[in-house]
C-alpha cells in the first residue's frame, strides 16, 4: 500500500505527462500582463512558456536590468483546444490566436527552437518579422540544428528565429562560421 504522500505526487504528476501532448498555442494577454497570465496558467496546472530577454534601461537617476517578455502580449501554452475555458479564464488573457474562432496549433520545432535560444544564455531581443532572407540552420554551439533567417546589422550576424502565426521574430547575435544554408 502507498503512503498518502507518494499517492498524491504520483496524482499530480499524471496531468503534466497528459498536458506534454497537446500542441502549443500562442495566448494574447492585455499589455504588461505577460508575467501574470503566465502564473495564472501555471497555478492552473497548466504548461506555459513565457520567454524573456534581460535589458539594461537608464532613467535620469538610476540604471535598472529589466526581463522583458521577446513576444510582448503573448504567453505560450500546451492545453486542450476542445476545453480551453481555464485558459480563458486566466487573469490577463484576452484569447488563444487562431482563425475562425478556432485556436491553431503553433509548430512544435518553433517552439523548441526559442526554448533552445532562450536557454542558450545568448543575447537575444525582439525584432521585426522577416518574410525574405536566406534560411539557414546552426551547425555547432549551443543553437545546434535551430533554424532561422540571417540579417547583418552593425557588422554582426544575427539569426533571427520567428513564429510564424504571431509574425513576430526573435534575434540572436550568432558567429557566421557557425551556420551553413538548408
Amino acid at each position: 500500500m502507498l503512503p498518502i504522500n507518494s499517492f498524491q505526487l504520483t496524482r499530480e504528476a499524471e496531468p503534466l505527462t497528459a498536458a506534454s501532448s497537446y500542441p502549443w498555442f500562442a495566448i494574447r494577454v492585455k499589455s504588461n500582463f505577460e508575467s501574470v497570465a503566465a502564473a495564472g496558467l501555471r497555478g492552473k496546472g497548466l504548461e506555459e512558456f513565457l520567454p524573456q530577454y534581460r535589458v539594461r534601461r537608464r532613467w535620469s537617476d538610476r540604471v535598472r536590468t529589466l526581463d522583458l517578455p521577446l513576444f510582448p502580449g503573448y504567453v505560450f501554452c500546451r492545453f486542450d483546444p476542445q476545453n480551453r475555458l481555464p485558459v480563458l479564464t486566466t487573469p490577463g488573457v484576452l484569447h488563444v490566436v487562431g482563425f475562425a474562432n478556432q485556436p491553431t496549433p503553433i509548430d512544435n520545432h518553433e517552439i523548441a527552437t526559442i526554448q533552445n535560444l532562450v536557454r542558450s544564455g545568448l543575447p537575444a531581443e525582439p525584432w521585426p518579422f522577416l518574410r525574405v532572407g536566406q534560411r539557414v540552420r546552426v551547425c555547432s554551439g549551443p543553437l545546434t540544428r535551430a533554424e532561422g533567417i540571417v540579417v547583418q546589422l552593425k557588422q554582426k550576424c544575427r539569426l533571427i528565429v520567428s513564429v510564424s502565426l504571431l509574425q513576430r521574430s526573435v534575434a540572436v547575435e550568432i558567429d557566421r562560421d557557425c551556420i551553413t544554408p538548408i
